[in-house]
């Protein structure tokens, strides 16, 4: 297996401390704190270490404090509830004996019911687009060190945008990405895995999104940008080892606060997952 992908699989090998308490590894990918994805992945595998023949259907999660990636996270579940065809946890992560995070997931069995979607966006197909998991070399080299090395870091999923990205957004665009996505090598044959690492890479440009109008790019240094909170609703099996389209929108930004949309579908058509987010995004004076 690629290494990528072993380092990223370690992070979901959660220790089990008790019934209910979990820890697992933390990583850093550039940022200054613990990326979101990371705990909100881990969160929902620690649910589903006390779920037996059922499947997440929706959670929802709140950022309350930066995490710090030198240390392990400490997931505490509250089984709050088991009924005929629903489960329901609750899940608070724990640094330095503070709340860092706190999600709320159901489970559902699975069953038939009603059935219907909207329609898929007419883009090109992945192998029609080049890989962007990384900036041009010729934007590359333009970039100060740090930026470079952190868009140059190597990470377990292929990326190819529909739309180019342009790291210095020097004039306002509509708040809409689209993004296809894969993971960089075979996945094992576990569902509750492939929805994990849904949630984990739902939190890759999300609420940069929201930005887009403003003409606002990551290298500008006026921003102030986190993630405030993160819902996502799963719909049909889907496999991530294979292309997904993450389509995103943002519909407002006020308040400081922006919003965010992004709808999942596989490559023929079907919509497997949505994803919600807000997110604040303050300007600030840039640094001299």
């Amino acid at each position: 297996m690629d290494q990528r992908l072993t380092d990223l699989l370690q992070q979901f090998q959660l220790e089990r401390l008790e019934a209910n308490l979990f820890r697992g590894e933390s990583r850093d990918i550039g940022s200054p704190q613990v990326f979101g994805g990371q705990v909100l992945g881990q969160a929902l595998m620690a649910a589903y270490s006390t779920i037996e023949g059922r499947v997440v259907h929706s959670l929802h999660a709140y950022f309350l404090r930066r995490g710090d990636f030198n240390l392990p996270i400490v997931y505490q579940v509250d089984r709050s509830r088991d009924g005929q065809s629903f489960s329901s946890r609750r899940v608070i992560a724990i640094q330095n004996g503070e709340q860092i995070f706190t999600f709320s997931a159901s489970f559902q069995e699975p069953e038939d019911g009603l059935d219907h979607q909207v329609d898929m966006p007419k883009v090109p197909p992945p192998e029609s687009l080049a890989d962007s998991s990384h900036p041009p070399a010729d934007v590359l080299e333009r970039l100060p060190e740090k930026v470079r090395s952190f868009l140059m870091r190597e990470r377990p999923f292929e990326l190819r945008r529909v739309e180019p990205l342009d790291v210095w957004q020097s004039s306002a665009a509509p708040p809409l990405q689209n993004v296809w996505l894969r993971a960089v090598g075979r996945l094992p044959d576990d569902d509750r895995l492939h929805r994990s690492l849904l949630a984990y890479v739902s939190d890759y440009n999300l609420l940069a999104t929201a930005t887009l109008p403003h003409a606002i790019g990551m290298l500008d240094g006026s921003l102030i940008t986190a993630s405030l909170d993160h819902a996502m609703w799963f719909h049909r099996p889907f496999r991530l080892d294979d292309w997904l389209l993450y389509s995103m929108d943002s519909p407002s930004a006020s308040g400081a606060r922006g919003f965010t949309r992004g709808s999942v579908y596989t490559r023929d058509g079907k919509l497997v997952a949505s994803a919600a987010q807000e997110g604040l995004i303050r300007v600030v004076a840039k640094c001299p």
